[in-house]
C-alpha cells in the first residue's frame, strides 16, 4: 500500500511558476534559498516525497535538484540526502556564472545581543518565579474536567460566562466595583482593552482624550493609534488635577495608585472627575493596574463605584499573576457594552481554557490566598528597599511606598540621566521618571527614579539593593 503524502517528508511550501514545471520548480527552490526561507544545511525532501507533495513526476524533481547542485545552491551526498549548501566567504554570484562553483555570500556580522541585566528594577512586572504553578495546575484540571463541550468552540466575544460571573463577585467584594457579568468584557491585556475603547470612542466622533502628565507611553500610543489626541492634565502634590477637563470625550486615570508617582487621587478630585463625567457625558477610563497590593493603609476603592454609568473599570491579571496569561477585563457602562463587544469581533479572542482556569482560581479561594502571600512578600521587599535607602542615601526622598510594586526616588536636579547610565554599567535595569513624562505636559520637570521591586526573585533581592545603592548620588 503506498504511503500517504503526509508521511513522505518535511513540509515545503513551493509555488512552481514559469513556462515549464522543471524550470518553475528550479526557480522556486533557488528563490527560497536566496531569500533565506531555506536556511543553509536544511535537508530537502527526497525527490519521491516532493514529487508526491506537488503532484508532479519524480524525474522532474530529480532534474531540478541536479541543476541546483550544479549551480552550487544545493549539495547532494550519498547517505545524507540533498541539502541547502552552506555559505562561505565571498561575494554572491548569479546563476548565470555559477556553473560548477558553490553558492557563496559574505557572512553576516555576528549578532551580539545586549547582555541581560543582572538585576531588573523596571516597574510593571511581578515576580514571575512566584507564579502559583501547582495551584494553577489543580485549577486547570478541575476546570477542564468540568468544561462543557461548547467551550472548545468560538465562544462569546465578551468572554466565558464563568469568568465574567467570578469576576463580578470578586470585584464587588474586593474593589467596590458595581459589576454585572453582562457588562464585563474579557480582553487580552490592558492594552487590548484600551485599543477597543479607543476604536469605539473614535467611531462615536471623539477627538481628544485627557491623560495624566506622567503615565505609560504605550497606553497613550494605543489612543493615538485610534486617531485620538491625548492632552495631559496638570499634576501637583495632590496628584492629577481634573479641574481643567472641558469637552474631552474621556479621561484615562490611575486613581487608586497613580503610575508612576505613587499617590492616590485626592478625594476632592475623585468627586470632581465624577461630576465632570456626569455633567458632560464624558467617560472615565479607570486603570486599576495593581489594586490588590496595599500595605500601610486601607485599600482605596475603585472610582467606578461612584458612577458606574460613566466610569469604565479596567483590571488585569498581569500584576497579580503573570502578564503571559494575557487576561484583563473591562466593566462597562450599559451604553458601551454592545459597541465594545462589536469592536472585539464576533468570537472570543482570549483563550477559553485559561479563562475557565482563572474562574476556578477565583471561586475556589486560591486567588485570594495567592494575593495575600504575594502582598506579604512584596511588602518585605519594599521594607528592605526603604531601609537600604535610609542607610545609604538618607538625603534622597522616597515616596509612593504605601501600595503597588514600585517606589519613586527623588534625585538632585540634573542627575537622573547620569544615574540611569551608571545603573546600566552596573548591570541594573532602571528607569528614570523622564521615561514616563508626556511630551506635551507643562508640569514642572523633576529628576527621579521609578524603582520596581516586583521582578527580582527573592534570592536576588539583596544583590539588587546593593547594586542600586552603588549608583545613587
Amino acid at each position: 500500500m503506498p504511503k500517504p503524502w503526509a508521511t513522505l517528508g518535511i513540509d515545503l511550501h513551493l509555488e512552481p511558476a514559469g513556462p515549464g514545471l522543471r524550470r518553475g520548480l528550479t526557480d522556486a527552490l533557488r528563490d527560497a534559498v536566496r531569500t533565506g526561507r531555506l536556511a543553509p544545511g536544511t535537508r530537502l525532501p527526497s525527490s519521491r516525497s516532493l514529487a508526491a507533495d506537488l503532484g508532479i513526476a519524480r524525474n522532474t524533481v530529480a532534474e531540478a535538484y541536479t541543476d541546483l547542485v550544479a549551480e552550487g545552491w544545493l549539495t547532494a551526498r550519498q547517505g545524507s540526502g540533498t541539502r541547502v549548501a552552506e555559505r562561505g566567504m565571498g561575494s554572491p554570484r548569479t546563476s548565470a556564472t555559477l556553473s560548477t562553483t558553490p553558492y557563496v555570500t559574505a557572512p553576516p556580522r555576528p549578532h551580539r545581543p545586549r547582555p541581560r541585566p543582572a538585576y531588573d528594577l523596571l516597574p510593571g512586572s511581578p515576580d514571575l518565579a512566584s507564579f502559583p504553578r501547582t495551584e494553577w495546575l489543580k485549577a486547570a484540571r478541575r476546570a477542564l474536567l468540568a468544561a462543557p463541550h461548547e467551550v472548545f468552540g468560538y465562544g462569546d466575544p465578551r468572554g466565558r460566562a464563568e469568568l465574567r460571573t467570578a469576576l463580578a463577585g470578586y470585584l464587588s467584594r474586593a474593589r467596590g466595583v458595581r459589576a454585572d457579568p453582562e457588562r464585563i468584557v474579557v480582553c487580552a491585556g490592558f492594552g487590548h482593552g484600551l485599543h477597543l475603547l479607543g476604536r469605539v470612542l473614535r467611531a462615536r466622533g471623539a477627538e481628544t482624550v485627557a491623560v495624566e502628565s506622567y503615565g505609560l507611553p504605550p497606553h497613550w500610543n494605543q489612543l493615538t493609534a485610534a486617531d485620538l489626541t491625548t492632552t495631559p492634565l496638570p499634576f501637583d502634590e495632590l496628584g492629577t488635577d481634573p479641574g481643567e477637563l472641558t469637552d474631552e470625550a474621556a479621561v484615562l486615570l490611575t486613581p487608586a495608585h497613580q503610575f508612576p508617582m505613587g499617590m492616590p487621587l485626592h478625594r476632592d478630585r475623585r468627586a470632581t472627575v465624577v461630576d465632570w463625567a456626569s455633567s458632560t457625558g464624558g467617560l472615565v477610563l479607570e486603570d486599576d493596574y495593581d489594586g490588590e497590593f496595599r500595605y500601610d493603609r486601607q485599600p482605596v476603592g475603585a472610582l467606578q463605584g461612584l458612577d458606574p454609568d460613566h466610569v469604565v473599570y479596567l483590571g488585569t491579571a498581569s500584576k497579580s499573576l503573570a502578564p503571559a496569561l494575557r487576561l484583563a477585563w473591562m466593566v462597562l457602562p450599559p451604553t458601551l457594552v454592545e459597541e465594545v463587544t462589536a469592536a472585539k469581533g464576533h468570537v472570543d479572542t482570549c483563550g477559553a481554557l485559561d479563562q475557565l482556569t482563572l474562574a476556578e482560581f477565583l471561586t475556589s479561594g486560591a486567588y485570594d490566598r495567592h494575593v495575600r502571600a504575594a502582598r506579604l512578600r512584596y511588602r518585605r521587599r519594599r521594607d528592605a528597599l526603604v531601609r537600604a535607602l535610609a542607610t545609604h542615601a538618607p538625603h534622597l526622598n522616597v515616596t509612593g511606598i504605601a501600595a503597588g510594586l514600585h517606589v519613586l526616588l527623588r534625585l538632585p536636579p540634573g542627575t537622573e540621566q547620569s544615574v540611569v547610565q551608571a545603573a546600566t554599567w552596573q548591570g541594573l535595569a532602571l528607569h528614570g521618571l523622564t521615561a514616563f513624562r508626556h511630551e506635551s505636559t507643562t508640569t514642572e520637570r523633576m529628576d527621579a527614579l521609578v524603582v520596581g521591586y516586583g521582578t527580582p526573585p527573592d534570592h536576588a533581592w539583596a544583590g539588587a539593593l546593593e547594586a542600586l545603592c552603588r549608583v545613587l548620588p
